[in-house]
């Protein structure tokens, strides 16, 4: 089972709004140097619905490419229409990726039968393992605990990234879900939360821009070092909120080129990182140490 800091790495571009494979390379190497516990390519922070179904395997094959096996590979392979997450899905298993990670179809609205046999004919489809991706507050389709259950007695559905932020609906999974199945916080700011109560890592933002924090994090709060875990969490309670100043991954991007990281491309209808927030981004980064790494841009 994954556990730990699984980060959703942006997807770097040149300021043209090209794919920079170079850039991806160096975060990927910085990661495994930091110690974070997974890669997550073309989810929502790598703006995946901005990339093209060519640009979308090739960013899968190159993350897989560079990790090299070095850390596990989570595929980014949702999608709204079940034919083509099918296919994604298919593509990832071939290009050598370690697990999908499938989000909730959006914009249609299907009922939980539409769901759950979105899902089931997914994993049916191949036997690389899946994790469910549920995050309402952009897809609009909730996936309920019971569908999430009901899912989870398929042998490759294998965990869910809960992006609810509900504490309420991460504890009553954790309850009724059974040990093997993976759970993990799509929301950086329950992530703690959720370990204490027994969830296995996170799907992160923060750790984009800190890595180490994010792992040894979680790290503390799945040995059950209680005060180490909270203390380095109030370090990054700034970056959990102020990453979100505007849509993801707007802000993250900007912190990631701030830091000299990678260039400034993001692609429309994403927009630059308005500049009446930057001071509040730099003093999270601050409060987190991570304003070492700063780089001076125009």
């Amino acid at each position: 089972m994954l556990t730990g800091s699984l980060v959703a790495i942006v997807t770097p571009m040149l300021p043209d709004g090209a794919l920079d494979f170079a850039r991806l390379k160096s975060l990927i190497e910085w990661h495994i140097a930091e110690g974070t516990e997974g890669i997550v390519i073309v989810g929502t922070t790598g703006e995946s619905p901005t990339v093209d179904f060519d640009e979308h395997r090739t960013l899968i094959k190159a993350a897989v490419e560079y990790a090299a096996k070095r850390l596990p590979v989570i595929a980014g392979t949702g999608g709204n229409s079940t034919k083509e997450a099918i296919q994604l899905t298919e593509f990832a298993k071939l290009a050598g990726a370690d697990y999908a990670l499938s989000v909730v179809p959006y914009y249609n609205k299907p009922t939980q039968e539409g769901q759950y046999r979105h899902f089931r004919a997914i994993a049916e489809s191949t036997d690389l393992p899946i994790i469910l991706y549920n995050v309402p507050g952009r897809t609009v389709a909730d996936l309920s605990n019971d569908t999430t259950l009901r899912l989870a007695e398929i042998p490759n559905v294998v965990g869910i990234k809960d992006a609810t932020a509900s504490m309420a609906r991460g504890a009553d999974l954790l309850k009724r879900a059974r040990k093997d199945f993976g759970i993990y916080s799509g929301e950086d700011v329950s992530t703690l939360p959720l370990l204490f109560l027994g969830a296995h890592g996170t799907i992160s933002v923060t750790a984009n821009i800190a890595p180490r924090l994010m792992r040894d994090m979680c790290a503390a709060a799945l040995k059950g070092e209680r005060a180490k875990a909270i203390e380095i969490n109030n370090r990054l309670l700034g970056l959990h909120s102020q990453l979100f100043l505007e849509s993801n991954p707007i802000p993250v991007k900007w912190a990631l080129h701030r830091m000299g990281l990678i260039e400034s491309g993001i692609r429309l209808p994403l927009t630059p990182f308005d500049a009446k927030f930057h001071g509040l981004l730099l003093e999270a980064m601050q409060a987190a140490g991570v304003h070492e790494k700063l780089k001076e841009v125009a």
